[in-house]
């Protein structure tokens, strides 16, 4: 039994050296990164029980992704199948005015195949909490129908489902999206959103406690999160709203910084904490993972703990 079982897609991610271009480039930084995996990595290094569900090809690179996930204390749950591969993404920095660019190749991945029969069901109905991202319906016609069936089957087990928005316009339109996930949304106990994909993909504009509410009050959901970037996020649980702001933090890595908050927010839910304190944690960990090459949450609880109790001073001696 795991406390937080988690189910989507992993990549390998290939990034140059800081300041090439990857039409340039002659070597290449391997990370393992998705969303779903990063979120239970960075519970897991928080003292949460979790697991990460998924399909992968019986190959040296997707043993690859299970190594470095087992390596963070998450269990892979991965069926291993006989064809496909390991989809891949790479990710140049720029500075501005150039920006990032994000460039994916992850055609023929199995989980684009994975049907209920084929993941491990039990440990879904046996976890805590359970959960995805939109990034995983947005795959496949199959995962939409898969998606649904997971959390239908953890809602059903009377565990608590968790969900991040997560919107990528490089996998399908907002109108697409919006009407795959309002379907998904009545098995979802809590919701996680920025801000901008409440309003450009799911439609709720207003300021941040509105959206919130009218979210909830559209779909019964128990906790709306609203991130705000810089701003911080806001949560509505329970008719209360309550806000919280960010920790200053030296961008190493911005990846990963979403999964991140999701990951400490969940973990101080399942420890019994209030949503202000989850909340705080979330920010922590999204700050701390900043400082982190790579897209999972490397970092420790009592790194986290010492920066909520500090008030986000990082000169704190251990």
């Amino acid at each position: 039994m795991s406390e937080l079982v988690t189910f989507g897609e992993t990549m390998l991610r290939l990034t140059p050296p800081r300041g090439h271009r990857l039409s340039r480039v002659d070597n290449l930084d391997v990370h393992v990164g998705g969303a779903e995996s990063n979120v239970a990595v960075g519970a897991a290094n928080l003292g949460v029980e979790a697991a990460w569900m998924s399909l992968l090809p019986d190959t040296e690179l997707g043993e690859r992704i299970a190594y470095a996930l087992r390596g963070e204390g998450v269990e892979p749950l991965v069926t291993w199948t006989d064809t496909g591969r390991v989809g891949t993404y790479y990710f140049e920095r720029g500075g501005m005015p150039r920006g990032r660019d994000v460039v994916y190749d992850r055609d023929g991945a199995p989980i684009r195949e994975a049907t209920p029969e084929s993941v491990a069901v039990d440990r879904v109905r046996d976890a805590d909490v359970f959960f995805t991202t939109g990034i995983t319906p947005a795959l496949s016609d199959q995962l939409i129908e898969t998606t649904a069936s997971l959390l239908e089957t953890a809602s059903d087990a009377g565990a608590t489902t968790a969900f991040d928005v997560n919107y990528r316009e490089k996998l399908w339109t907002p109108a697409a999206a919006r009407s795959t996930l309002s379907d998904l949304f009545p098995s979802v106990d809590v919701l996680f959103a920025a801000e901008r994909d409440a309003r450009d993909v799911l439609g709720f504009d207003g300021d941040p406690e509105t959206v919130a509410r009218d979210l909830a009050d559209a779909y019964g959901f128990e906790t709306v999160v609203i991130t705000l970037g810089e701003e911080g996020a806001l949560a509505l649980h329970d008719g209360t709203a309550t806000s919280r702001g960010t920790y200053p933090t030296d961008t190493v890595d911005p990846l990963g910084s979403g999964d991140a908050f999701a990951s400490g927010f969940l973990a101080e839910r399942l420890d019994g904490a209030s949503i202000t304190e989850a909340l705080d944690y979330g920010a922590a960990t999204a700050a701390l993972k900043r400082t982190v090459e790579g897209d999972m949450a490397r970092v420790s609880r009592d790194e986290v703990r010492a920066l909520v109790e500090n008030g986000g001073r990082t000169d704190i001696e251990r």
